[in-house]
């Protein structure tokens, strides 16, 4: 068996794996680089593989950094199968949809306002590439609810463990069988988080397995509880309704913007934060959202004791607008502090996300809330370092906003997470860290070595193999 990693690798986008056994070629994830623009247009520029070439997929979620080149793939001359959740097919398709129009609108925006000399840019794949993927996903149930495996040829078959990361995520537990010897391999996608609102925590394997493919996003940190979020949360509200700031807040579509719904709503229900506009300024936060709507199985107990037993959405209350039209996020300027506007892209690489700071990043009252982990390269990792100015739109704002971050609410397992599910899958012999930039690899390796001394960890490059 041949492994070589040929995104999220020493990165946390891109996530694409290659597995080869005999002459069949399986895809773990097909994910779009997401960064420095120059840098992740020329990965995304073209696969790294021959297309036509791919003979199944296993999709782990519908975040774009995992599903994103999906289109590109089919365009390509993929023509098997994408096996997934019904719950990430179902959002893959919005998520891609967006992921095309944002290109298409930045493309025609860029192109607008080129200085003399720029060459104009072109969309990585259109509205119709996107719908071509539709017909391939395969979806398959979480193993609890089926007790069945997923057979993809007489030597590999699969089951999905919940990953706890976002609605549909999963772990998936490969069983290859290899010159006469059956092999287990497991590869987390993005692992979840315990005690987190919505969804149920991620499941741990129960069978044993020599290889593990895993990420380690946070692999050298330990978050706070997120009890501690909310106080946080309810003092950074307070101050900005004393001064009448407005809260901007980049956030993904799918997983961060139902999260701070869900908290948001709790904590008005509660009494314990001030009623106070807030806007959902994304189409596709309300597409995904209907979707959580469908798979309320897949939430843990505490929705059901917040929200479900009461009859109440967890994601629709008093005082929240979701806009859809240009001409309505527009409108969103007008609205003078306080008020909350949670907007996409969640690492502010693209989408209306931009547009509310650049309108807001020069006010000294105003509040940019980071909740999650911004990529190496991304506008966001600039302002959480505080790089100032910094350029949006190809123009430079001097950043005066206060930056405020709270990554408590990230949906990624941190290290005691990551090392407890190590310790839980039995026969370990090699593991191999992903979706992980080197600090945190190399954090997380070390902290396995110390409780694990037989283990081989690697951290893979871009494009390294590795036969197993």
């Amino acid at each position: 068996m041949k492994i070589t990693f040929y995104g999220a690798a020493q990165g946390v986008t891109g996530s694409k794996h290659l597995i080869e056994v005999g002459d069949f070629k399986l895809l773990l994830d097909c994910g779009m680089h997401q960064g420095r623009r120059q840098e992740s247009n020329t990965l995304n520029k073209e696969l790294p593989f021959d297309a036509s070439g791919i003979d199944a997929v296993i999709l782990s979620h519908a975040h774009a950094d995992h599903c994103g080149m999906l289109p590109v793939l089919v365009r390509d001359g993929f023509a098997g199968k994408i096996y997934c959740t019904a719950a990430t097919a179902d959002i893959a398709k919005f998520i891609l949809e967006d992921t095309a129009g944002i290109q298409e609108n930045d493309a025609k925006y860029f192109n607008k306002h080129l200085l003399p000399g720029q060459p104009s840019i072109e969309p990585l794949y259109t509205q119709r590439d996107v719908k071509k993927v539709g017909g391939y996903f395969q979806p398959v149930p979480y193993f609890r609810l089926s007790q069945q495996w997923t057979r993809l040829n007489e030597n590999i078959r699969f089951k999905f463990y919940d990953a706890g990361h976002i609605l549909g995520s999963v772990v998936t537990l490969l069983e290859i069988t290899e010159n006469g010897q059956t092999k287990n391999l497991a590869f987390t996608g993005d692992l979840g988080r315990h005690f987190l609102p919505i969804l149920r925590d991620p499941e741990f394997v129960t069978e044993s397995a020599e290889i593990l493919i895993t990420e380690a996003t946070y692999g050298n940190r330990i978050h706070r509880p997120v009890t501690d979020l909310e106080a946080d949360l309810k003092q950074i509200i307070a101050e900005a309704v004393t001064k009448k700031s407005k809260i901007i807040v980049p956030a993904f579509s799918l997983g961060r913007t139902q999260e701070l719904l869900y908290m948001l709503h709790k904590l008005l229900d509660k009494n314990e934060i001030p009623s106070l506009p807030i806007f959902v300024d994304s189409p596709l936060s309300q597409k995904i959202t209907r979707v959580f709507g469908t798979y309320t199985s897949d939430f843990d107990e505490e929705f059901w004791k917040d929200f479900g037993e009461k009859g109440e959405g967890a994601f629709v209350f008093d005082g929240l607008t979701i806009t859809g039209s240009i001409e309505e996020s527009k409108k969103i300027n007008d609205t003078d502090g306080p008020c909350i506007i949670i907007a996409g892209s969640g690492m502010c690489e693209g989408g209306r996300i931009l547009h509310h700071l650049k309108n807001n990043i020069e006010g000294p009252n105003n509040i940019i809330l980071i909740t999650g982990y911004q990529a190496e390269g991304t506008l966001g990792r600039k302002l959480i370092k505080g790089v100032n100015p910094v350029r949006i739109f190809g123009v430079e704002y001097p950043v005066k906003a206060q930056i405020k971050i709270l990554n408590e609410l990230s949906a990624h397992a941190d290290q005691k997470d990551l090392l407890s599910y190590v310790e839980h899958i039995q026969g370990l012999k090699n593991i191999f860290l992903v979706h992980t930039e080197l600090p945190q690899a190399e954090g997380f390796k070390e902290a396995v070595l110390t409780q694990h001394l037989g283990l081989s960890v690697e951290i893979p490059h871009m494009g390294q193999e590795f036969e197993v």
